[in-house]
């Protein structure tokens, strides 16, 4: 299962079809509304964290596609300062996806980029701020996400 966050802009057209409740629907795509700013007759914007896999996802983004909505991932690296971190395992509690957890039995804390979904909830709560996000551009996170390397 692969989580990503994409921005999605909805057509005018488009404000008052039930278009996102498909993809759970027909697509089996969870999903997460992180900010929406969508009404009647406007245009509207939408950040949703989208949850399944990857053929499943890529057909859901195609369907909403079909209706003029234009999806870009949002896409986040996150580093951990390994010489600021001094192990208190405040970020393990908060990462959804397990990239920050303690490895017993030497109560390390270990961050696993690959499992990392860039969703940042571990900056704010690390109170030395060992953990950064920097954004990535989608061709360089299709290229992480391929681990194709230059």
């Amino acid at each position: 299962m692969a989580t990503r966050i994409y921005i999605l802009r909805f057509p005018k057209e488009t404000s008052s079809e039930p278009i996102i409740y498909q993809l759970v629907k027909q697509y089996d795509v969870e999903f997460n509304i992180l900010k929406a700013d969508i009404l009647p007759q406007r245009e509207g914007v939408m950040i949703l964290e989208l949850k399944g896999t990857k053929d499943k996802v890529s057909s859901g983004l195609s369907y909403l596609k079909s209706f003029g909505v234009k999806a870009e991932r949002l896409a986040a690296a996150i580093n951990r300062d390994d010489e600021k971190c001094f192990q208190c395992g405040a970020c393990t509690g908060i990462c959804p996806v397990g990239a920050l957890y303690i490895q017993r039995p030497g109560m390390e804390v270990i961050f696993d980029p690959d499992k990392c979904t860039g969703c940042s909830l571990c900056v704010p709560v690390c109170p030395v701020r060992a953990m950064e996000v920097s954004p990535v551009t989608e061709a360089l996170a299709e290229a992480a996400e391929k681990k194709i390397v230059t």
